[in-house]
């Protein structure tokens, strides 16, 4: 297991400059905690002292090879070393031996669509009760369920404020890393707008770094894609359809227009940024095309036109096809507890969610995976890959390859994730068993026998030793 969390105790520090004043020169006095250098906390994983080798795995790099069998991977500090075959590989003298004979090495899998601020259950009476500040530390046990289930990247689709992310990143809880939204955007009336039929509106009590995306027009677009760059979005999050849990929307309904989605599309791209959509309906998702999205979430209604699309301008489909399935099974869990509207639209798009997925994997649409988490259980972010396989017609390693390679390629970060090779960060997942026989392996706690982002050990059952190895010439 790792050797130091890195902290040091800095806590108990203290300045041993000579005193003055009459005082004696053994005398100290304790540097303010404001003044310390900032250290983190060991909660966000505890990294290895020096280079870790993990032998004997058979690792699946998540790029669509073929896996290698009895594999050695070594990294030090947050960086990937040497991938490959046991007697290609010298592993260094000093290097910690992680042993993983029988397990499967993958890269940390991706998740392009969740809302850690959402607290499972879909509870209105509880959002009518909880003050905006609680809402937002919903986002601390999620985000850490999220990692310990091997999630280390996610994409934030909308209601968590950027604070969140800068928290993960300054260690003060652990999580994936993260991209955030920070708001969705939504006509008056629209799956985004959270006015309700009593005429109370749920968004009264939101964050107030978490602007209010209601728009209608042209030029409260522009203002608003500003308000909410300003605030911190990596992506800019547009609701071109209805929705299944908004009160006053169906999902085969078109909202915004090309224009008004164009205009997001623009003042996005003007900072580097892209556009993703909430698109259900038909026309909602050829709407989001046209104006230049980027990637299509959900895509519950595609046509023959609306794929073809997609392929002629390269955008990903983040399916979420475990969101209805987790809101029917909510449902038959505790009754009483949803709208009956929303357990009757779950019922009602859920077959043709699954095979418009169908067509579009077997006409070549790239696929980015996602599941709407926050609909259903943080940490439970893998069970989509049984359904991409069951439902999509995926390989497993399809499946794979859409939660990291494909994933890391939509979010732009597959320059250091995404896929096992040296110089990308150690974000790594081991479990008991090949996925490719059965892909539901990866969503079984049970079988997560190692977890690391950056590096840093989340959750291992394993223990390291230093032992000889036979391996590759060592140096």
């Amino acid at each position: 297991m790792p050797g130091t969390n890195g902290s040091h105790d800095h806590d108990h520090d203290h300045d041993h400059s000579h005193a003055h004043d009459g005082q004696h020169a053994h005398e100290t006095q304790p540097v303010p905690l404001a003044l310390q250098p900032y250290r983190g906390l060991t909660g966000s994983g505890a990294p290895f002292d020096g280079p870790v080798a993990i032998v004997g795995a058979r690792l699946i790099d998540g790029s669509g090879a073929d896996p290698v069998d009895d594999a050695v991977l070594v990294f030090e500090g947050e960086r990937i070393t040497a991938t490959g075959h046991r007697d290609t590989v010298a592993i260094p003298r000093d290097a910690a031996i992680l042993d993983a004979a029988g397990k499967t090495l993958l890269p940390g899998l991706i998740d392009c669509h969740v809302h850690f601020r959402g607290a499972w259950g879909y509870d209105l009476l509880r959002s009518l009760v909880t003050p905006p500040s609680l809402g937002t530390l919903y986002a601390v046990p999620n985000a850490r369920a999220t990692l310990e289930a091997g999630i280390t990247t996610v994409r934030d689709a909308g209601g968590t404020p950027a604070a969140v992310k800068q928290a993960i990143d300054r260690g003060l809880f652990p999580g994936p890393r993260m991209l955030v939204a920070v708001s969705l955007l939504s006509q008056t009336g629209g799956h985004g707008d959270s006015f309700m039929p009593c005429c109370i509106d749920l968004r009264d009590n939101g964050p107030v770094d978490v602007p209010k995306g209601v728009v209608d027009g042209t030029d409260e677009m522009r203002h608003k894609v500003r308000e909410i760059l300003r605030a911190g979005a990596d992506w800019i999050k547009l609701c071109t359809s209805g929705g299944v849990l908004s009160a006053a929307d169906a999902p085969e309904s078109a909202q915004f227009t090309v224009e008004e989605i164009a205009v997001a599309v623009y003042e996005a791209a003007a900072q580097d940024k892209r556009c993703m959509a909430h698109a259900q309906s038909t026309r909602g998702i050829k709407n989001a095309l046209a104006a230049g999205i980027a990637s299509i979430e959900h895509g519950i209604y595609l046509d023959d036109e609306a794929i073809q699309m997609m392929l002629d301008r390269g955008v990903y489909l983040v399916p979420t096809l475990v969101a209805p399935q987790d809101v029917i099974e909510l449902a038959e869990a505790r009754p009483g507890l949803l709208p009956a509207y929303a357990i009757e639209k779950a019922r009602h798009v859920i077959d043709a969610h699954r095979a418009s997925f169908r067509r579009a994997v077997q006409a070549g649409v790239k696929v980015a995976m996602g599941t709407d988490s926050g609909v259903g259980p943080h940490g439970g972010n893998a069970r989509e890959l049984g359904l991409m396989v069951e439902h999509g017609g995926m390989t497993p390693m399809q499946a794979i390859v859409a939660t990291t390679r494909s994933a890391a390629e939509l979010l732009r970060l597959d320059a250091d994730l995404g896929t096992l090779a040296p110089g990308k960060y150690a974000d790594l997942l081991m479990v008991d068993g090949d996925p490719l026989a059965d892909v539901r392996v990866l969503a079984d706690p049970a079988r997560i026998a190692f977890v690391a982002k950056g590096g840093a050990a989340v959750r291992s059952t394993l223990t390291a030793a230093k032992r000889p190895v036979p391996t590759a010439a060592a140096h």
